[in-house]
């Protein structure tokens, strides 16, 4: 098929798919894969002409997203006590989908909880927002090298290329405003918006997004990396906890049952910050994430997890304690956060609280007391519940601390970071469950800094436990239902029905 595209030429298309209804979810989710396999093949078929130079000067080829919507005439009455699953009243909604494949499992749950909620049809089809060449390409392969831009020849006048105009957080950020009779969002994000991060994720990362988990671990320490992967291959040797493969960075696998890899070379190098994923069916495995120091690896590395739509993520990090009565190596569970990070004011205005998730708080603190051995008034001894300031200069301890020690005071903050209110902040604005447990490795404050040799034996011990009360505390959260999980206190006025 050929539409014109003005001055530049004719433009190429697949013929057309129309929106057709579905009352059953596997059949919608079908669908939703037959048009983004044919126009993403139509893509790649049409790129292979003009690199081989077979493309007429002014010629374009385009295919677009495939998407989904829903028409809902009457306001319904809904389970109340799901954050998710339903529209909030009358209207269209509809949201444009890629790599259906890798969201099969989520994309079902979204669109059966739709139909069971509102007694309508969902509608598949294809959208009108073009999906860019970039994007088009299967995981592992890319463009670059295969063409060259030439005066009067680029790239762009032949195919579409990533837009920055429709791949935003403005659904997210409850920014978005929309044009008369534009559908109202059905997800969070947009699939040019997906796609960027599933793409910066294998960059960041050095493993593909199909590994990923949904129950997520953040740390910055390479301690953290050996015990999980050490942990991990004992557990996969003994066959326990339905754990089926260890991914690691370069997609090198030890499978159940083995000790060593198996599968893939190791890399040369490692990526900016590498990933691990313990994985288990239906993705409910354990994804860890080295994500370095400082708010801003923590804002990248979660604005891209993020469009997994994970169930829960932690961070599990060291911080200054504040108080005289913290001893080296005990444990801090953040019950809120003063933000001094900056990197998301823009997104998520400092006047907006970060509250504790009751579901996350209990699990993190049954795991304390189940690896530690300790309950009760004893379990007071190595962890504090409080306060966790997040700030953006390491070295703060250098400045004159009239100023920063008083407005710790008065928050009542009992510990000090880089990356936990980040964390726990993109995760309220990404609708994700969120935990931090941190270690205390210093007291600058009190005269012990974070030098080698000053660590105690008994900090050196409780860092040993910190990864597997992280992990157990996973494990609790995997047991329950997602509905019960997914908090509505994430949730806005209007939100979107995908979760």
């Amino acid at each position: 098929m050929f539409e014109s595209s003005g001055l530049s030429g004719p433009t190429r298309l697949p013929d057309l798919i129309p929106f057709v209804g579905f009352r059953d979810a596997q059949a919608a989710l079908d669908r939703l894969i037959e048009i983004y396999e044919r126009n993403t093949a139509f893509i790649r078929d049409a790129f292979a002409e003009y690199a081989a130079g077979k493309f007429a000067p002014r010629q374009r080829a385009r295919a677009y997203y495939p998407a989904i919507r829903i028409k809902v005439s009457t306001y319904q009455e809904v389970d109340s006590r799901l954050s998710y699953g339903h529209v909030v009243e009358p209207g269209t909604y509809m949201t444009t989908i890629t790599q259906p494949l890798l969201y099969a499992d989520y994309l079902r749950e979204q669109i059966d909880l739709l139909l069971k909620a509102h007694g309508v049809p969902v509608e598949v089809g294809e959208s009108d927002l073009p999906i860019p060449l970039h994007f088009a390409f299967a995981e592992g392969q890319y463009i670059q090298g295969h063409y060259s831009e030439s005066l009067g020849d680029a790239l762009r006048d032949h195919f579409d290329v990533p837009n920055l105009a429709v791949t935003d957080d403005a659904i997210v950020n409850g920014t978005w405003r929309p044009r008369h009779g534009e559908p109202l969002p059905l997800a969070p994000f947009t699939a040019p918006r997906v796609d960027y991060s599933l793409h910066r994720l294998q960059h960041y990362t050095a493993t593909a997004p199909r590994y990923f988990q949904n129950f997520v671990l953040f740390t910055n320490y390479q301690f953290y990396v050996d015990e999980f992967c050490q942990w991990a291959r004992e557990t996969l040797a003994r066959g326990e906890g339905g754990y089926t493969a260890l991914v690691e960075p370069g997609n090198v696998i030890t499978e159940r049952g083995e000790h060593s890899p198996t599968k893939g070379p190791a890399l040369s190098r490692m990526p900016q910050m590498p990933s691990y994923h313990l994985m288990r069916d239906n993705h409910t495995g354990i994804t860890l994430i080295n994500i370095g120091v400082g708010p801003s690896n923590a804002k990248t590395i979660t604005d891209h997890v993020a469009v997994l739509r994970s169930s829960a993520w932690l961070m599990l990090g060291h911080c200054a304690g504040l108080r005289t009565t913290q001893r080296l190596g005990d444990y801090v569970l953040a019950h809120g956060y003063v933000r001094q990070d900056h990197v998301l004011d823009d997104d998520l205005p400092l006047w907006v609280p970060v509250p504790p998730l009751a579901e996350i708080q209990v699990a993190l603190e049954e795991a304390v007391a189940e690896v530690a051995g300790l309950s009760g008034w004893e379990l007071k001894r190595i962890m504090r519940t409080g306060t966790v300031a997040t700030i953006d200069n390491r070295n703060w301890e250098l400045r004159d601390h009239h100023e920063p020690v008083q407005r710790l005071s008065q928050s009542r903050a009992i510990a000090l970071d880089m990356e936990s209110a980040t964390i726990a902040a993109n995760g309220f604005r990404f609708r994700v469950p969120y935990g931090t447990l941190l270690c205390v490795s210093d007291k600058p404050l009190h005269g012990e800094l974070k030098l080698p040799g000053m660590a105690s034996d008994f900090y050196r011990r409780q860092v040993g436990q910190h990864l597997h009360i992280g992990i157990r505390a996973l494990e609790k959260l995997r047991d329950m239902p997602p509905a019960r999980l997914h908090s509505r206190k994430l949730r806005s006025f209007l939100e979107t029905a995908f979760q």
